[in-house]
Order: structure tokens, then C-alpha cells, then sequence
């Protein structure tokens, strides 16, 4: 067994770790979380209603709950060993069902407070009939030693759920577990299931066996001895009471008690016998800390993880969407329908493709002189252009959002997060606008190119010849072409488009000027389009914000928790 010892340093410790507890939230509903929550409550209450209750106060009267199935006669032991009805015992069950602790009238204070339980109001009326589960009754009894306390707790096999659940909590509150069973029911599953994580956190335990037929008691208490030495329970005292009518108020017979409350006055007044249930009980609830703490820091880590997940989901489609218009605003996907049919009918394409078939090298002039004098690319084709990539920017963004709500759905803990975001996978009603303003500004920047390039006055004059916005019309199409093959069979109608785009650029600016400002162009379009999209990704991840985790809450329990151990 591990010795503990108290010191400040290790009240502090414990203290930073409740901190850190405090902080653990497991909000998503994946694998293992709703044991991971019970464990957390577990470890809250054992830190609150124990933990630093005890080392903070080690002279505090030894806390012995008194635990049992239902009708075992808890509350009739404690009332004869108060000397006093103290709790209400009876037929119907469960009998109670708010805990009574029971003190030495000199040691009230340690009580009022919340010292210990400090969930549980206290209520000071006395009356045995009141029956608060929300409550811990406080009952003074000068027939308790100084120096030790009991509860009298419900039934750890209540059929009322919360009965069940208030028993643990005192359970894990207690210095002792004084456990009240009968000689019938000795061996039932319930009780062994408490006495078995006993066992495992080394809490100090001693038996009551109670109305075990004398001619029995021999028999009945070596098999329970055997029982108890195979759970690693060999050294816990046994006390046993015989059946015998009960003495005037339903009290047991005092020659009866006689070990029992000579055994709980020693814990009270002999100071080595007090720290050997005490420091048992302090040091295997430290124990079983650290192991819950690790188990808690990897729940937290598993939530973390899961939102990550979420997270990378989420970039992971928006990537891939902008990805897309990367690629379809450069290799011809948008030249078709009106945009080509606007195309052909300024430059008459036809024509001009036959032309580049036959004679490739004459490209340049033939562009410049099929074009020398006319006018600008009509106001359609780029209205056309911008139509197209409007479609495109807006189709690449729905299938993004429908992408997470469907990916989001499969994740465990991501399909309540859906269903509490019914519009997550909807675009908003005012993206449209922002689209179209993303293009006007990307026309902006292109017009802007096409200035800067034509600054000087030959190339100027070329370009108030076809005009600046002819130009960055043009500059467009051949943004949105530039990775068009022009041989073989891939020169095809959208082939000979952006060809036939280049060329006239090249014929205003030059090959490498050309070259330059399609790259640039692009560029700044995905820029935009990857600020529009990452926008769009804060909308969905905001579905997060609501998930209170901290990503160092792992790290910060497992530190907290080896600060603990190292001042042990």
C-alpha cells in the first residue's frame, strides 16, 4: 500500500487538479462519452466529498458510512449504536432515502459546513420522518464517541435509481465502509460489486453480519471470511450479530454492539488505529485518482480529436472546391454555351481556326489584321464570362457545404451537430451578391492589368484600339483557357478560342507580357475566390464554436495529475 502523507504542497496539488477537473467538458456523443461523463461526475464528487475535504483536515472525526442492501438493518444499527431513533427503520422499502449523519454533540462544526458532501443542504430539524434526498440530516448523539461519525445511507441496491446513485456518492465520501448484511443474503452480487471496488482502491472496509442464526454463525462466517480473503479483503474485521428480539424503541441488544462500538472507540480515540483505516482509505482513493484522471484525459483527447476531425473536414472540402475552380477557370470548362456563341459571332472563329490550321506561323498578322478597326469585344461576351464563373464559384461552394453536412453526418458526435445546424449545408441567401462583387473586383484587377501593361505609347495605342475593357475581356477568355491544349485532337473548339485569344494579346503585348498577365490574372481570381471560400468555412465551423473544449485540457490533466503524484 502506498503511504501518504499530508502536506501542504500536496493539498495544493490535489486543489490544482480539481481546477483542472473543472475544465474537462465531453460534449460530443462519441464512443465511450457517456461513460467518460459518469467517470468525471465520479471523480468530481470523490475530489469535492473527500479528497480535499480529508487533506485538508486530517484530525477530522473518522466518517463511517454505513451501506447495505435494502432490509439489511443499516438503520437499526445506527440508531442503537446512537442510542436513539435517530433514522427511521421499517417494513416498507425503501425505508431511507435521505442520508442522516449522526455526530458527537462536540463535534457539530466539522458538519454545518460544507466541509464535506457540499451537494448535499443540510438539514438540522431532527425528525427522523423528513426525507429530503436533495439533503444530508444532521443528528447529535452523545452516545457516539468524539472522534467518529456515521451515515446512514439508502440502499446500494435501492430500486429507486437516484437512491442508488446518492449511496455511491457516500460511499466514496467515507474514511470506512461499514457494510450491514445478512446471514440470507451475504453473497448477493450487489454488495460484492461495492466490496470488490473496495478491494481495487484499497478504501478500508469492516462487515456487519447481521441476524445470523446462532447455530450458523460458525459456518456462516468462515465462508464469508473465505469470500472476503478471495477479493484481497483477508485482514477486514467481521462483526457479527445473532438473531435476537429487538430491546425497547426496535434497538439492538447492547452485548450485541459491545465489539462494534468498542472497535469504533478505538478508531475515535487511538490515534495509530485512526491512521491505518484513514491514511488506507486517503491513499487508495489517490491511487484510483491518477488512474481515472489518465482515463479522462483520454476521453478529452478523443473529443478533441473528433472536433479536429470536423475541422479538417471542413478544409479538406473547401481546399477541394477551390481547387476545382482552379481548374475548371483555366482549361476551357467555362468557353462553351453562350460564352462561345458570343465568341464566334465577334471574331467569326471559324474562319479564323481554318486560317491558324493552314498556316500556324502567319497567326499574328492574320489576328491583326482580321481584327485592325473593330470594335471591342461586345459588352455580352463579357457579361457571358462572368456569368459562367459566377455558376461556377457558386456550384463549387454548395457542393462543398453538402460535402461537410454528409461527411460531418458519418463522423460520431458530427450527426448531432448537423441535426442542431439544419442550414449547414444551404448557402447563404446572400452569397450570390458576394460572388458577383468578388467578380466586379476581379474585373477591376484585370483592367487594372491592362493598364499597367499598356503604359507605354506604342502598346498603348494598341490597346485604345481594341479598347481597355475589349481587352480585359479578351484577357479573361484567355484566363479562362490558358491550360487549353492546341494540338492534336485537343485542339477543338475551345482550343482554337484560347489560341485565338492568345494570339491577339500576344499581338497587343507581346509573348511574355502575355504570359505574365494570364498568370497574374488567375492568380488574383484565386485569391478572391479563396478568400470568398475560406469566409464560407468560418460559417460552418461557427457550428463548432458551441463545443466548449480546450485542446490543452489532455495535457494540462496529465500534468496536474504527476504533480499530485509527486507530492506523495
Amino acid at each position: 500500500m502506498t503511504h501518504t502523507v499530508t502536506t501542504d504542497a500536496l493539498v495544493a496539488a490535489v486543489r490544482a487538479l480539481r481546477a483542472e477537473i473543472n475544465r474537462v467538458q465531453l460534449p460530443l456523443h462519441i464512443d465511450g462519452a457517456t461513460h467518460a461523463r459518469r467517470e468525471l461526475a465520479a471523480v468530481r464528487a470523490q475530489l469535492d466529498d473527500y479528497l480535499v475535504p480529508r487533506l485538508t483536515h486530517v484530525d477530522a472525526p473518522v466518517l463511517a458510512v454505513v451501506g447495505g442492501s435494502t432490509g439489511s438493518g443499516k438503520s437499526t444499527l445506527v440508531n442503537s449504536l446512537a442510542c436513539s431513533l435517530v433514522s427511521r427503520a421499517g417494513v416498507l422499502r425503501p425505508t431511507t432515502r435521505a442520508p442522516v449523519l449522526v455526530h458527537h454533540p462536540e463535534e457539530a462544526f466539522w458538519f454545518v459546513g460544507s466541509r464535506i458532501l457540499p451537494g448535499l443542504t443540510r438539514d438540522r430539524t431532527g425528525d427522523p420522518d423528513h426525507q429530503d434526498p436533495s439533503s444530508i440530516r444532521l443528528v447529535a448523539a452523545d452516545a457516539l464517541p468524539q472522534g467518529v461519525a456515521l451515515i446512514d445511507a439508502p440502499d446500494i441496491d435501492s430500486v429507486v435509481e437516484s437512491n442508488r446513485d446518492l449511496a455511491r456518492q457516500l460511499l466514496s465520501a467515507a474514511d470506512l465502509w461499514l457494510f450491514v448484511t445478512s446471514a440470507s443474503r451475504y453473497a448477493d452480487a450487489v454488495p460484492w460489486s461495492f466490496l470488490h471496488q473496495a478491494a481495487e482502491r484499497g478504501t478500508s472496509v469492516a462487515i456487519v453480519l447481521d441476524r445470523v442464526p446462532a447455530e450458523a454463525l460458525v459456518a456462516v462466517r468462515d465462508h464469508l471470511s473465505g469470500m472476503l480473503a478471495t477479493e484481497g479483503l483477508r485482514s477486514v474485521p467481521i462483526f457479527s450479530l445473532t438473531e435476537s428480539p429487538l430491546g425497547e424503541g426496535g434497538m439492538l441488544p447492547e452485548r450485541q454492539l459491545e465489539p462494534l462500538r468498542d472497535w469504533l472507540t478505538t478508531l475515535a480515540t487511538d490515534s495509530r488505529a485512526k491512521n491505518v483505516v484513514v491514511r488506507r482509505t486517503l491513499s487508495g482513493a489517490l491511487d484510483a485518482l491518477d488512474v481515472h484522471v489518465h482515463a479522462l484525459a483520454d476521453a478529452s483527447s478523443a473529443q478533441v480529436q473528433t472536433v479536429e476531425q470536423l475541422q479538417a473536414i471542413v478544409q479538406s472540402s473547401y481546399g477541394e472546391a477551390t481547387r476545382r475552380v482552379q481548374e475548371e477557370a483555366a482549361d476551357g470548362s467555362l468557353l462553351r454555351g453562350e460564352v462561345l456563341a458570343r465568341w464566334q459571332e465577334y471574331v467569326g472563329a471559324g474562319d479564323l481556326v481554318r486560317s491558324f490550321e493552314a498556316a500556324v506561323g502567319r497567326l499574328r498578322d492574320r489576328v491583326t489584321t482580321a481584327l485592325g478597326g473593330r470594335p471591342a469585344p461586345t459588352a455580352e461576351l463579357g457579361v457571358a464570362l462572368q456569368e459562367g464563373l459566377h455558376q461556377l464559384i457558386l456550384a463549387h461552394a454548395e457542393a462543398a457545404a453538402l460535402q461537410v453536412s454528409r461527411r460531418w453526418s458519418s463522423v460520431p458526435g458530427g450527426e448531432d451537430i448537423v441535426t442542431d445546424h439544419p442550414d449547414l449545408d444551404r448557402l447563404p441567401a446572400d452569397l450570390p451578391a458576394h460572388v458577383t462583387e468578388l467578380i466586379q473586383q476581379w474585373r477591376t484587377d484585370i483592367l487594372d492589368l491592362v493598364r499597367a501593361e499598356g503604359k507605354d505609347r506604342r502598346t498603348t495605342a494598341r490597346v485604345l484600339s481594341f479598347g481597355v475593357n475589349g481587352v480585359g475581356v479578351v484577357l479573361m477568355l484567355a484566363v479562362f483557357s490558358h491550360t487549353v491544349g492546341v494540338s492534336g485532337a485537343e485542339l477543338g473548339i475551345a482550343g482554337g478560342s484560347a489560341l485565338l485569344a492568345q494570339k491577339i494579346l500576344e499581338a497587343i503585348f507581346g509573348d511574355q507580357a502575355v504570359r505574365e498577365l494570364t498568370t497574374e490574372a488567375h492568380q488574383r481570381l484565386l485569391e478572391r475566390v479563396s478568400a470568398l471560400y475560406a469566409r464560407e468555412q468560418d460559417r460552418i465551423l461557427a457550428a463548432l464554436t458551441t463545443i466548449d473544449l480546450a485542446t490543452d485540457t489532455p495535457e494540462r490533466l496529465l500534468k496536474a495529475a504527476a504533480a499530485v503524484k509527486a507530492q506523495r
